[in-house]
């Protein structure tokens, strides 16, 4: 059997990993400011990380969420007072697409609708609803279609108003910056009105942390920015540090039933741990704040290279714009400065997405590959 090829890749295979810098297999170091997808959050192999899931699976790596699950009980702990969130609740699953499907899927329990609000330029996964809000029509297969799903502009408030004028609308879900999107961030204006349409019309905000939650954006969650609270909370990809984890955090004013929601592996005790590890060092090592600062420090040295055409984003959640196509150099930074970063859906911006405790001589080294190939 061979590999089903749907991921156009570089023949490089990295087989080791520490921090910020991976090693390929011939021995080549490269820094890491893409973090596989904004991924890793606490940096690879973090040792305090490493020795969680150790310990974890010399006792037990799996049981069914058919038992008491102590450990799941800790990280919700955890969770709710890094975020600042204590009075939600936790459910979780796998991946950041399974968490969008469960949030959208819980949103029209609450309220018995079923019209959702995307954004255009978004992307909430591959699955079955998630695609459909997903804002790319080569990933939705003729299964997925759904009237079900209606798309405004980012940004354009009116567009938005005149969405639920319609009536009927089940939920708003947003991602407070988006990634594959080009780095495209929602004005704390637009999430303030989200917010407040949403309560006028009995409608539940779900916000896609996935990408740009646990502290990436310079708060633990985007929407913090704009002062305000989501009714659902999505996330996945920092929260597990490259151990599949996905996680909705559900308001308080939804009510859980029996058979709702499940999964078979959601929330399994290896998960868990990795989750835990990664807020223990989030806090310890105050890396929220860390994200806040080496994004200004980035912002700042990236604004004054003159061939930039504009630099987006927040914290360590960077889109980096050139008035062509960024491929070649990409792979220039790849190839002749072993430094990854990542594209996007805008061929003119690649995204910088960084582990959250990146420090000056990594974002230095950035800078100055930067400077020499542009």
């Amino acid at each position: 059997m061979k590999m089903f090829n749907v991921y156009p890749t570089y023949d490089i295979e990295i087989v080791k990993a520490l921090g910020s810098k991976v090693w390929d297999s011939e021995g080549v170091e490269y820094l890491d400011m893409y973090g596989g997808h904004a991924v890793i959050s606490i940096g690879h192999t973090h040792p305090h990380y490493v020795e969680m899931l150790e310990g974890q699976l010399s006792k037990i790596g799996f049981y069914s969420n058919s038992v008491r699950i102590s450990i799941q009980e800790e990280l919700a702990e955890k969770l709710g007072r890094l975020s600042g969130k204590d009075s939600y609740r936790l459910f979780m699953c796998n991946s950041g697409a399974e968490a969008n499907e469960n949030a959208m899927k819980l949103a029209s329990f609450h309220n018995g609708k079923k019209k959702i609000i995307a954004m255009h330029g978004a992307f909430h996964g591959r699955t079955s609803l998630a695609v459909m809000a997903t804002d790319n029509p080569k990933i939705q297969a003729p299964v997925n279609k759904t009237d079900n799903i209606v798309m405004v502009p980012v940004n354009d408030s009116e567009a938005l108003e005149a969405e639920f004028a319609k009536g009927d609308v089940c939920a708003v879900i947003m991602e407070g910056i988006q990634g594959v999107g080009g780095v495209i961030e929602a004005g704390v204006d637009f999430v303030r009105l989200v917010r407040r349409l949403c309560d006028e019309h009995n409608a539940v905000f779900i916000a896609d942390n996935v990408q740009c939650g646990c502290g990436r954006s310079g708060r633990y969650f985007y929407e913090d920015h704009a002062g305000v609270d989501a009714d659902i909370y999505t996330m996945a990809k920092g929260i597990g540090n490259g151990f599949p984890v996905g996680v909705i955090a559900v308001s308080p004013a939804f009510e859980a039933i029996y058979g709702m929601l499940g999964t078979t592996f959601g929330g399994n005790q290896l998960a868990c741990a990795a989750a835990i590890a990664v807020c223990d060092v989030i806090e310890r090592d105050r890396l929220v704040e860390n994200a806040d600062a080496m994004g200004r420090y980035l912002k700042k040295e990236l604004a004054g290279i003159g061939a930039i055409e504009e630099v987006r984003g927040r914290g360590l959640m960077i889109g980096i714009r050139l008035p062509y196509d960024t491929a070649d150099l990409r792979k220039k930074l790849l190839f002749d400065k072993k430094i990854f970063v990542g594209s996007s859906g805008d061929k003119n911006v690649f995204r910088l997405l960084p582990a959250l405790n990146i420090g000056r001589n990594e974002c230095d080294r950035l800078l100055e590959a930067l400077k020499e190939l542009l």
